[in-house]
């Protein structure tokens, strides 16, 4: 599923899929993107992303209300931080 994420800032594309056992999500903003812990954070890093990774989440709504659990250096150069919540993390990412 895609959707449409209207924030504050811009409007942010959602990425859903059900995998076998878990959802796989991706929202990206602009500058950047929040992803759930299926993807990897070492790569994000290695690419020079702008990314934020949360976890325990199984749809976008719940994406949106989550903390932001680990981020890249370049997410930290937008004020982005651990223990923030997604949204606002996104907010920062337009």
């Amino acid at each position: 599923m895609i959707e449409q994420i209207k924030l504050k800032r811009g409007i942010a594309i959602g990425l859903h899929i059900e995998m076998q056992h878990a959802s796989l999500i991706v929202v990206k903003a602009d500058l950047g993107f929040v992803m759930c812990g299926y993807l990897d954070m070492a790569t994000a890093e290695m690419l020079g992303d702008v990314a934020a990774r949360t976890s325990g989440v199984s749809t976008l709504d719940d994406v949106l209300t989550a903390e932001v659990k680990s981020v890249t250096p370049k997410a930290k150069e937008l004020g982005i931080v651990a223990g923030m919540k997604v949204a606002d993390a996104l907010e920062l990412m337009f």
